[in-house]
């Protein structure tokens, strides 16, 4: 299938592979800034935003289509940025194909994810139903994240309840939840059933990785991506005190300082005469 693709920018590539719920917009927080160097590639994945699922898929699927719109797009050497389960493919393909990429740079992801989210109750659903609809409305109102949102299942994914993140999440994340289909729920569900860790597998991978997470992440945590940074060879850390899932949309000036950083320290692996 040829998947929806939002490109910008000019310069050497980056793909930017969003997470679940996601759409290429949530990654609007990184392109949006990287483009004004770089060429970022953010795709729908299959069953999110505007690629259709299809029918019924499995994970694998996900890597075949993004190998399909490289050669499509005639990518033949890029970076890759993946934010939570984007960042599990992103893994997946620099081990399928280390000599396509120069780089990877994993937002709140691990090559053997784990979680530490509390049972949900029905009334988590309730308040979150309520604070995602108004806020929705009403992007980043302060009465809905004090009365409804704090009550929430956002609780988990922003540790900081701004009205910044809270807007990031009307304009990006509901709509992105809204377009995620059934068929990317099952195929993820039923790989998580099956478990997944390959962190005796990234160990021979020679890319330079940078390795960000949020302390308070319960869904994939800091000590899962922290134990994947310590198996990656030439892997960069950084943990952000009071910041969850979501912590790109809670700092994101501090973020992408520390992923511009990291690029200019390794400016040869987005050099335009490797690609």
């Amino acid at each position: 299938m040829s998947l929806n693709v939002d490109i910008k920018g000019q310069g050497f590539p980056i793909l930017c592979l969003h997470g679940h719920p996601g759409s290429s917009q949530t990654m609007s927080v990184f392109t949006n800034h990287l483009q004004q160097k770089y060429q970022t590639i953010a795709p729908d994945l299959r069953g999110y935003g505007n690629s259709p699922a299809l029918g019924n898929f499995r994970m694998e699927d996900h890597l075949i289509d993004l190998e399909k719109l490289l050669a499509r797009l005639a990518i033949e050497r890029c970076l890759l940025l993946g934010w939570s389960l984007g960042g599990i493919l992103a893994l997946e393909l620099a081990l399928k194909f280390p000599q396509r990429f120069s780089g990877v740079i994993l937002v709140a992801s691990a090559a053997y994810p784990r979680s530490s989210h509390p049972t949900v109750r029905w009334q988590d659903l309730w308040y979150t139903g309520i604070a995602g609809i108004v806020n929705y409305l009403k992007p980043g109102w302060q009465w809905n994240i004090d009365t409804f949102g704090k009550r929430s299942l956002f609780r988990y994914l922003l540790y900081q309840q701004t009205a910044t993140a809270y807007k990031y999440l009307a304009k990006e994340g509901t709509p992105a939840y809204l377009k995620t289909s059934k068929a990317a729920e099952k195929a993820l569900t039923k790989a998580i059933a099956e478990g997944y860790n390959r962190l005796e597998d990234i160990q021979n991978l020679n890319l330079p990785s940078l390795v960000l997470a949020g302390a308070e992440d319960r869904h994939i945590t800091a000590i899962a991506s922290q134990e994947t940074a310590r198996k990656l060879k030439y892997s960069q850390w950084k943990c952000y005190p009071q910041t969850a899932h979501l912590f790109p949309w809670e700092i994101p000036t501090q973020v992408l300082e520390d992923i511009a950083r990291w690029l200019e320290s390794f400016a040869e692996i987005t050099s335009t005469d490797k690609n």
